[in-house]
């Protein structure tokens, strides 16, 4: 390359490219190199004075345990992963093995009958099922005038309601904030948005609430968490048209905040609507099973 471009080194190559205004004129100052072992020490040596402390900040976000099984026999087996590429997804049938199997949990704990892999994090998932709610009425409405109004429950999460406010002013809708309590159900609204169990903690029966949101032409999106729905009873049994939340839950480290994934579940009548991607089950050429992102 030096000789086709008439330069007679490597310095002489950087001297056309880099310019000299960035760069230094003299050599950077540097400790001594150390070897592999040294450097480990060293590393080691700094991450001990790192103090761990307990985090309370709850609203979605818990400590976890990831359970040594788990991190031997997935996390760390190289057969999951295959000999391709991770960002390769469409070929790294066990990369997309797991994906599937994790669209399967979220819809046997949701109760509804499709689920994503995945979106960033729970605020986003609650941003985009309001979206998926109005475009949902915007084709039943058939040209007619859309709900503009969107009802979210005061006791979400605030980062929920704060994403949902964001989104919802590029948009144009309106976002009423109340105790679902008392709320009243209308035309006026195309969905509504509950926390499952709040972000206090309490677990409330949402079913009648439900039914009147069904009764105004409203869809129902409950924010929930997944690992209290192997005990709680599933949105989807209660009337929810489609369920968001955090996969943090699942043995995920908080990571100082994220980012975590978030599972999207809606009923398979929406499914044209529902963002992020799906992990499907086809065959290849020679009729045997294959996973696709579909």
């Amino acid at each position: 390359m030096l000789r086709f471009l008439g330069m007679a080194s490597l310095g002489d190559l950087i001297d056309r490219a880099v310019p000299a205004q960035i760069r230094l004129s003299s050599p950077l100052n540097l400790p001594a190199p150390l070897s592999e072992s040294d450097a480990l020490a060293r590393l080691r040596g700094v991450a001990s004075k790192n103090q761990v402390f307990r985090s309370f900040i709850g609203m979605g976000y818990h400590g976890t345990v990831t359970p040594p099984v788990i991190l031997r026999n997935i996390l760390e087996n190289p057969g999951w992963y295959t000999s391709y590429t991770p960002y390769q997804a469409e070929i790294s049938q066990g990369r997309l093995e797991g994906l599937l199997n994790f669209q399967t949990m979220v819809c046997d704990l949701t109760g509804l009958e499709i689920a994503n892999a995945s979106l960033l994090d729970e605020s986003t998932a609650c941003a985009e099922a309001m979206m998926l709610c109005h475009r949902v009425k915007e084709g039943e409405a058939a040209g007619a005038a859309v709900p503009s109004r969107f009802f979210v429950a005061a006791d979400c999460h605030p980062q929920n309601i704060d994403l949902v406010r964001t989104r919802s002013r590029a948009l144009g809708f309106e976002v009423v904030v109340g105790d679902w309590k008392t709320f009243q159900p209308d035309r006026t609204f195309f969905g509504a948005l509950i926390q499952y169990p709040s972000t206090d903690g309490s677990v409330s029966d949402f079913a009648a609430f439900a039914g009147s949101v069904k009764a105004a032409g409203m869809l129902l999106v409950v924010a929930a968490d997944l690992l209290s729905l192997t005990l709680l009873k599933a949105p989807g049994e209660f009337g929810a048209d489609v369920a968001v939340g955090s996969a943090q839950r699942f043995g995920v480290p908080l990571g100082y905040g994220g980012p975590h994934a978030a599972f999207f579940a809606t009923r398979d009548a929406y499914k044209r609507q529902m963002p992020g991607r799906l992990v499907g089950v086809s065959k290849d050429s020679l009729g045997r099973p294959a996973l696709r992102l579909s």
